[in-house]
């Protein structure tokens, strides 16, 4: 791992971003002077590790005490994509805004794209916990697919919180009745982009015993901001 830049934010916040190998990332640690905790903070596919959003949750999960850590996966933020993903990305487009069948698409490209990025996450994952600021235990908040694989692949995750849930390949719902580490999912019940039910479903089918599920109002980018704080608690009664 090698830090290429590093900046002390107004709030404390230490940002720096690295490379390993060709994954490119950033971490966010606190002012502490033990090691903590973990969290690994996925964005959706596509978006980049400096989508605004990802980065106020990231920063403000860091003030809490976290060690959070963001990387762009293959095809994502500037890494480059194949010409068969962005067809893909534009067929799903165009047939969800006809209301077209989207699943034959969606698995085309996203069943791949998990099967690329998770070994990613594991060998970033690794690096990090090899640093002396960070200890452990480790954390996964963001998107729903990676975060099913990754943590039925990782015995070192404690607690996981999802985002959305609706379009899920079909080998990670599978995977789903495997999670048992604690789990919070947000569904936001007026989401376009994600099937309710499909999300509803999906929530019964995790195997853990401890999973929670919250639900507000709104579109797809609607979230509320409380439920950041919601999850830094969730993550503090799991991972401190």
């Amino acid at each position: 791992m090698r830090f290429t830049s590093e900046h002390r934010l107004d709030d404390g916040v230490l940002e720096r971003e690295f490379t390993l190998g060709e994954i490119p990332g950033t971490l966010w640690t606190p002012e502490s002077a033990a090691p903590v905790p973990l969290i690994l903070m996925a964005h959706n596919n596509g978006l980049p590790k400096g989508e605004p959003r990802l980065v106020a949750r990231a920063r403000h999960s860091a003030s809490y005490g976290y060690a959070v850590a963001s990387i762009d996966a293959p095809g994502c933020g500037d890494r480059p994509r194949s010409a068969a993903d962005e067809q893909a990305r534009a067929d799903l487009r165009r047939a969800m805004r006809a209301g077209e069948p989207v699943d034959e698409i969606f698995e085309s490209f996203i069943g791949p794209l998990v099967e690329k990025t998770v070994p990613e996450w594991r060998t970033t994952l690794d690096a990090l916990l090899a640093l002396p600021e960070i200890g452990g235990p480790v954390g996964y908040s963001g998107w729903t697919a990676v975060g099913i694989r990754l943590t039925v692949a990782e015995p070192r995750i404690a607690a996981a919180g999802f985002f959305a849930g609706g379009y899920v390949p079909h080998a990670q719902r599978e995977e789903a009745r495997r999670v048992t580490v604690p789990l919070l999912l947000l569904l936001q019940w007026d989401d376009e982009g994600n099937p309710r039910q499909r999300a509803l479903d999906l929530f019964d089918a995790f195997g853990t015993e401890e999973k929670t599920l919250h639900a507000n109002m709104g579109g797809h980018t609607g979230t509320p901001w409380f439920e950041v704080d919601d999850g830094n608690r969730f993550f503090g009664r799991h991972l401190k």
